[in-house]
This record gives C-alpha cells, structure tokens and sequence, in this order.
C-alpha cells in the first residue's frame, strides 16, 4: 500500500478510537515520526495530510528542512535534544516535544531570546519508571512548571510521555490512563507560562490505547512508511 493509503487507513483507525473515548478522529494530532525516512516520502506523508512531523535527531531535520521535505506542515522534534543542539533547533520547529530539564528549559530559553521568539514545548515524563527513557518522575512535574513560568521565550503547551516495552496490553491502557490523570491534576492548577492543551502519547504499537485513554496527539511512523530495516 502506498503512503497515502496507509494514511487513509490511519485516520480511520484513529477516528474509531477517538469516536470511542467520546470526541472525533478531528481532535487527535497526528505526527508522522520521519526518523530515517528520505525527503521524498516525508513529503509524500505530507502530502496525504498528516498534521505535523517529528523528527528524533538534529541532523536528519536539518538536511530535509534544506530539502524542504517539510512544506505545507507543521514540523516538531520529538527525539532527545541535547544542550550543545538546542540552537538548531530552536525556532526551527514549532513545537519540542521532549523536554525533562531546568537546565535545558533555560538553554532553549536563551536562544529563542536571541531570537526574538516564543518556542513552544512539551514536557517528558518518564510515566513508566523506566530507566531506559527520558523523561522527568511525577512528582517533579510540578516544580519544574514553576521553573518554566520564569522564563519569557517558553510556552508549555502540554505533556509527552514514551511507554516501556510492554507485552501486556492492560498494562498499557494503565500507564497511559496513570499519564491522563497527572495532565488532568496539573492542567486543573494553571500554572503561569502554560497552556496545558496537548497530551501526547501513543506511536504505531500503541496509538489506540492512547487515544481511548485520553491522548490527543500520537506519533506515529510504521503504520505510515512501514517497518524500518
């Protein structure tokens, strides 16, 4: 199947999920996770109406921005971004999706002042307790809010998390239901600096348990160009 038909099917998938937890397959964000994809079938998912794409490294991003593979949609990074990067990134995409740090809240703060800008973020948390992921615990979501409201070239526009490898799907619905619950307990607290809208959680093994337990943007790449090699 092509990538526009997977896309067809994708939306279809979503919107049944979606109509399931009580809203329309039109309030779920859909990001194509480009991770080693080329420029053309980026711009080929672009094409077939994907919202946004998520790029993981630095370096891919910027050889298909100079390919403009991105056009026509709206682009965010969703990989780890180290401090020594952030310049490359910041004001590049419209939306960083992987944030866990004082330290990198502030770099990334410095540069779009630099710029003159607003840069939208996401915060990680490490829903799962999983040393292998990023993402901060919990219960530091909340004083690493507070150290967001101080800086004036950020805007917290929601929370990201990335599961474990799990093989029990009750297990999952759980961790992504325990994800709900603290984007619900901190949006309630309206922190200054936020905008808590986005719930982003759910990629291609997953995406439907994440929607009927309360995401509203996943990030998908297999179900779109296919299993990587």
């Amino acid at each position: 199947m092509s990538i526009a038909d997977n896309v067809r099917r994708l939306r279809e998938e979503i919107s049944e999920a979606a109509v399931q937890s009580g809203r329309s397959g039109t309030d779920i964000c859909l990001v194509a996770a480009t991770k080693t994809q080329t420029a053309e079938t980026v711009r080929q998912a672009v094409a077939a109406g994907v919202d946004a794409c998520g790029e993981n490294r630095v370096q891919e991003l910027i050889e298909k921005s100079a390919a403009r593979a991105y056009t026509g949609t709206n682009l965010h990074f969703i990989g780890h971004l180290q401090k020594n990067k952030v310049r490359k990134v910041v004001g590049a995409v419209s939306l960083i999706q992987s944030v866990d740090s004082p330290e990198l809240l502030g770099a990334i703060d410095r540069v779009a002042g630099e710029l003159d800008l607003v840069q939208e973020v996401l915060i990680q948390v490490n829903i799962g307790h999983d040393p292998g992921k990023f993402g901060i615990d919990p219960p530091e979501l909340e004083a690493l809010l507070e150290q967001a409201a101080q800086f004036a070239h950020i805007r917290v526009k929601g929370l990201m998390t990335i599961l474990p490898i799990l093989t029990n799907p009750i297990e999952t619905r759980r961790l992504f239901a325990k994800m709900y619950q603290v984007y619900v307990d901190i949006r309630r607290k309206k922190h200054h600096n936020t905008d808590m809208a986005i719930l982003s959680m759910g990629m291609s093994a997953d995406f439907q348990d994440a929607i009927l337990e309360g995401a509203n943007m996943i990030r998908v790449g297999s179900h779109i160009f296919g299993h990587r090699d």
